[in-house]
């Protein structure tokens, strides 16, 4: 599950403010639990315990049914999510000038990828699923996701740039998650990204998700596929390459030398030597938590004469 700022994200947080909430999500762990067993651990009545369950249900952490045999007249509980992140709004240095490209996921320049893939835009899949020739489709430049379990997809932008500005940081905003038939919240995937031919980032997406619908998603997306990604920064300035404050590579925005080319390259991949090589899924306007693309910003300082 990811959270942010928004009232949105309210209930699960107030459901969280509670020490005998975060107590019965400890003792529920990765069992199925009746009220009767929950109430006899915390030493409440059953009311209290089934109000509890109530408010961690409508937050999405806890999911309920009717057991099977010995339990087939009790409500038996369990946990819908097992990871949370949230985020926190972008912080934009003062005093820098920006150019700002947003970049839709299907307006790749190259690809070579390997099946399990597909693309799709908010109305429908693009072609079939699973056969790579759809990439070159036509209506491949209006997806709003893609997927694949093996290659690459390069894009390519104007560089803005001109020769009285002097780039300080490159920053690259993008949801992803990896690849999975279906889908399995679980299954870690080794993203390498390179930008101007240079691999300036390897980052290990824990899953790829389907716990809760995505925000964006439409409703006709089977709720059983993937249905969002973690919104990521990769921020390459005068010192390093991070991803959401975390260092990644020595790699400096110098080393890319923007100003001596007239587009930026920009390529996702998973490896053929990956360690976790689990497919990758990009989520753009109309998919996924965030109703954006892939947003390039170029931070800069003017020259001084």
């Amino acid at each position: 599950m990811e959270l942010d700022l928004e009232s949105h994200s309210l209930p699960v947080y107030e459901s969280l403010a509670s020490k005998t909430r975060l107590k019965m999500l400890k003792y529920i762990g990765n069992r199925k639990r009746s009220i009767g067993e929950i109430s006899e651990y915390l030493g409440m009545s059953n009311a209290i315990v089934t109000r509890h369950v109530q408010q961690m249900e409508d937050a999405g952490l806890l999911h309920s049914e009717r057991g099977v045999g010995i339990n087939r007249n009790k409500k038996m509980v369990y946990l819908k999510v097992d990871d949370i992140h949230i985020v926190f709004p972008e912080k934009v240095y003062q005093g820098y000038k920006l150019h700002q490209t947003e970049l839709k996921i299907g307006h790749f320049v190259d690809f070579s990828i390997s099946p399990t893939c597909g693309l799709a835009t908010p109305q429908e899949v693009v072609g079939k699923a699973d056969d790579p020739k759809y990439f070159m489709d036509t209506k491949r430049v209006d997806a709003a996701l893609l997927w694949f379990s093996e290659g690459f997809v390069e894009y390519k932008i104007p560089n803005m740039l001109t020769d009285d500005e002097d780039p300080n940081m490159l920053e690259i905003s993008f949801e992803i998650a990896s690849e999975f038939p279906l889908s399995n919240n679980i299954w870690p995937s080794d993203i390498s990204i390179y930008v101007n031919d240079i691999l300036v980032a390897v980052y290990t997406v824990p899953g790829n998700f389907s716990d809760t619908r995505g925000r964006y998603t439409p409703s006709w997306w089977n709720s059983n596929f993937s249905q969002y990604g973690l919104l990521k920064h990769v921020r390459i300035n005068k010192l390093d390459t991070g991803i959401d404050g975390e260092a990644y590579s020595d790699i400096t925005i110098d080393d890319l030398e923007l100003t001596k080319h007239p587009f930026i390259k920009l390529r996702f991949s998973v490896e053929s030597n990956a360690i976790n090589k689990g497919g990758m899924t990009l989520f753009g306007k109309g998919f996924g938590n965030y109703n954006q693309d892939i947003l390039i910003n170029t931070y800069y300082l003017e020259k001084q004469s």
